[in-house]
């Protein structure tokens, strides 16, 4: 299940896309979008929605991780919510 480079992989039980400008996968777990969605036990497909409908800020956190950590341009990277969060304005932590 797929949507505007973002995709799902149930082995993971992850969102996966590549962020832009980087050879490396990016993940983003489920656990992190019960956080970010507020429900206890998120669809797949809420999961692609909520993404897509915030990529930009994905994109950001990955981006930010990435010059953070110093990964190499090929290295795959997960995102947690408190990655993520502070770019959607929300306060989660």
């Amino acid at each position: 299940m797929s949507a505007d480079g973002l995709c799902w992989r149930d082995d993971i039980d992850a969102l996966v896309f590549r962020p832009a400008g980087h050879g490396g996968w990016c993940a983003i777990h489920r656990l992190a979008f019960r956080a970010l969605l507020g429900t206890r036990n998120p669809a797949p497909e809420d999961c692609l929605a909520h993404a897509a409908a915030h990529r930009a800020a994905l994109e950001a956190a990955a981006a930010g991780k990435i010059a953070k950590r110093g990964y190499g341009a090929a290295a795959s990277l997960h995102l947690t919510s408190r990655d993520i969060a502070p770019l959607l304005g929300d306060n989660l932590y």
